[in-house]
C-alpha cells in the first residue's frame, strides 16, 4: 500500500497544485485496507474534515485506479505526536541532535496609504478612529480587546493598518503582530502538519500587539476557535493588547463559540457606521488632492463631487474607485472632468448605485429609529419593544430588496420564512389603522430612500 500510495501522491500534486498538496495531501499518512475501507491518518478532526469535504472523493478515485477493490475512506487522528507516520522514513541508527525551530514572526504586509493622516473622520466613524488612536499611542491597556465592526469599505482594515505603523513608530521594542483571521488559520493548520504546535504557540503568546483582522472567519472552525481563545486568553492575562476587527458585532457572528463571543465582548466595542454624505463628500475632497499629483492641470467642475457623493453610497471602495477611473478616464481622452464626462464614465458604476438598500442597511436604520440595540432586534427575544421593529424591518426587506422570503429570515437570527410572512402581514394590517406605524413606515422609507 505505500508503493501504491506514492504513486497516487504523484497525480494527486499536479491535480491539486503545490500549494494545496503541501497545506492538505502532503500531511496525510496511509493506513490499512479492511473491507474495502482505506484509512488515511490526519493530525486532527479539524484537519480531517477539511480533507473529507475538500478531497475525499479525489483521493478515492485515484486509490480506486489502483485497487478497484477500495469502496470508501475513513479518516482517523493520529493521536502520538512522537510516533512516526506509517508512510514516514524510518529513523537512522545514529539519530541527528534535536534541532528547535521557531516559526518566522511575520506581520502581513501594511499598507503605507493606510495611515491615520488618510483617514477622513466624521460622525460614522469618529468613536473607532478616536478609539483606534488611543490604542495606536501604545500606553496602558484600558480597554481589551479592542473590537471595530462594520460593512465592507467602511475603514476597519484602514484603521488596523494606521494603528499597526503607528506603533511600529512610537514604539519599535513591541512586538506587533498584524494578520488576519484566515492566516491565523493557515499558521495553525501548518504547525499541526510540521508537528510544532509549541512553537505556535509560543510564538503567538510571545507578542505584545496581536492585531487580527475579518475573525468572522474563524467561525465554524472548531479547532482554530479553541487555540484562538487560549492565544486570546493568555494574551489579556499578561495585559498585552488584543485588536480585533469583523464584518459583524461578536453577537452576530453565526457559528462563533459562545465563550469567544464573551471573550470578544469584554472589551470596547466599537461599530463603524454607514458613511453620510458629509463624510463621502470629505473622502473625495481628500482624494481629489492625491489624484492631481499623479494627473496635474486636471481640474473637477463644480457639482461632480456633490453628486457623487448622493449617488454612490455603496462604500468608500467603490467611491474612491469610480474617483480614480474619472482621472484616468479624462487624461486618456483629454477632456475636462465634468458632469457630461462622469455620466458617461461612471454609467454602469451609477446604475449599480440606483437605490440598491440591502437588508443590512433597512436592519441598522430600523434599530436606531426604535432606539433598541440590532443584536436585539435579529436576536431571539421576543419581548414587544423588540418584536414590532423586529417585523416593521422585515416588512421593509421585503418591500424594499429583491430577497426572498428564505433569505430575509436567514439575516434575521435564521428564522423561517413562515415568521417572516407574519411579521409583514400583521405590519400590512397594522398600518391601515395605527397612526403611528404608518408614520414610521413613511420616515423610514425615506431616510432609506435619501
Amino acid at each position: 500500500m505505500q508503493a501504491t500510495w506514492t504513486k497516487i501522491r504523484e497525480r494527486l500534486l499536479k491535480t491539486v497544485g503545490k500549494n494545496n498538496f503541501t497545506t492538505w495531501i502532503d500531511p496525510l499518512a496511509v493506513g490499512p485496507v479492511e473491507d474495502g475501507i482505506s484509512t488515511l491518518f490526519v493530525p486532527t478532526n479539524f484537519f480531517g474534515n477539511y480533507v473529507s469535504q475538500n478531497f475525499a472523493d479525489l483521493i478515492l478515485h485515484e486509490m480506486q485506479s489502483e485497487d478497484d477493490k477500495i469502496t470508501r475512506l475513513k479518516f482517523a487522528v493520529d493521536r502520538s505526536d512522537k510516533a512516526p507516520r506509517p508512510d514516514a522514513p524510518q529513523p537512522r541508527s545514529q539519530p541527528a541532535a534535536p534541532q528547535h525551530t521557531n516559526m518566522p514572526l511575520n506581520t502581513a504586509p501594511l499598507d503605507a496609504r493606510f495611515s491615520f493622516d488618510n483617514f477622513v473622520v466624521g460622525k460614522p466613524n469618529e468613536l473607532a478612529h478616536a478609539a483606534a488612536r488611543r490604542v495606536a499611542e501604545g500606553g496602558p491597556v484600558t480597554f481589551n480587546p479592542l473590537f471595530l465592526y462594520g460593512g465592507v469599505g467602511l475603514g476597519k482594515t484602514h484603521l488596523m493598518h494606521a494603528i499597526a505603523q503607528e506603533l511600529q513608530i512610537r514604539k519599535p521594542e513591541l512586538n506587533v503582530l498584524y494578520l488576519s483571521a484566515e492566516q491565523f488559520m493557515y499558521r495553525f493548520v501548518q504547525a499541526l502538519r510540521d508537528r510544532k504546535m509549541m512553537d505556535f504557540k509560543e510564538i503567538f503568546r510571545s507578542v505584545d500587539v496581536l492585531m487580527v483582522d475579518d475573525v468572522q472567519f474563524i467561525a465554524g472552525k472548531d479547532s482554530t476557535q479553541e487555540e484562538f481563545f487560549h492565544t486570546f486568553n493568555a494574551l489579556v492575562d499578561q495585559n498585552k493588547q488584543i485588536i480585533i476587527s469583523a464584518d459583524r458585532a461578536p453577537g452576530e457572528i453565526k457559528d462563533l463559540e459562545d465563550r469567544v463571543k464573551s471573550r470578544l465582548q469584554c472589551g470596547l466595542v466599537v461599530d463603524l457606521h454607514p458613511t453620510d454624505y458629509e463624510l463621502r463628500l470629505g473622502i473625495l475632497q481628500s482624494k481629489v488632492e492625491t489624484q492631481q499629483k499623479n494627473y496635474p492641470g486636471l481640474e473637477v467642475e463644480a457639482g461632480v463631487l456633490e453628486f457623487l457623493a448622493h449617488r454612490i453610497t455603496t462604500n468608500v471602495r467603490v467611491l474612491e474607485g469610480a474617483l480614480t477611473r474619472l482621472f484616468a478616464f479624462a487624461s486618456l481622452v483629454g477632456r475636462e472632468i465634468n458632469m457630461d464626462l462622469t455620466l458617461d464614465c461612471l454609467a454602469d458604476v451609477l446604475r449599480a448605485s440606483e437605490r440598491k438598500i440591502s437588508v443590512e442597511e433597512i436592519q441598522r436604520k430600523v434599530s436606531e429609529h426604535y432606539n433598541i440595540r440590532l443584536s436585539d432586534m435579529v436576536g431571539p427575544k421576543r419581548l414587544r419593544s423588540y418584536a414590532r421593529p423586529r417585523q416593521v424591518a422585515m416588512y421593509l426587506c421585503k418591500k424594499m430588496t429583491s430577497r426572498s422570503l428564505p433569505e430575509i429570515g436567514r439575516r434575521f437570527g435564521g428564522r423561517d420564512h413562515t415568521t417572516v410572512m407574519h411579521g409583514v402581514k400583521r405590519i400590512e394590517e397594522l398600518k391601515q389603522n395605527d397612526a403611528q406605524i404608518a408614520e414610521d413606515l413613511e420616515l423610514l422609507r425615506r431616510a432609506l430612500e435619501a
